[in-house]
């Protein structure tokens, strides 16, 4: 019972904490999300091309599959160098 009350009194104070915030505010300054999105580009990128190449929409499950195996390590890579290089 004192569980239940202690997590449900956590819960409203976390719900207030959260929607005080602005969340789409935290969404956009987020890091991983930042890097979620480009990553999300390049895939569609990549899709579109690999698309045309063949006359036909591949999918985005086979263009995510395909650029992981061929381009993700390489395109991190040049992307953590050019973030190092950032002043």
């Amino acid at each position: 019972m004192v569980d239940t009350i202690r997590l449900k009194s956590y819960h409203v104070s976390m719900t207030r904490t959260c929607t005080s915030m602005d969340g789409s505010d935290l969404l956009k300054n987020s890091t991983i999300y930042r890097e979620f999105l480009a990553e999300r580009d390049e895939i569609l990128r990549h899709k579109w091309i690999e698309s045309e190449k063949v006359g036909k929409d591949i999918g985005f499950e086979r263009a995510l599959l395909d650029w992981m195996m061929k381009h993700r390590t390489p395109w991190r890579h040049a992307r953590a160098a050019s973030k190092q290089t950032r002043p």
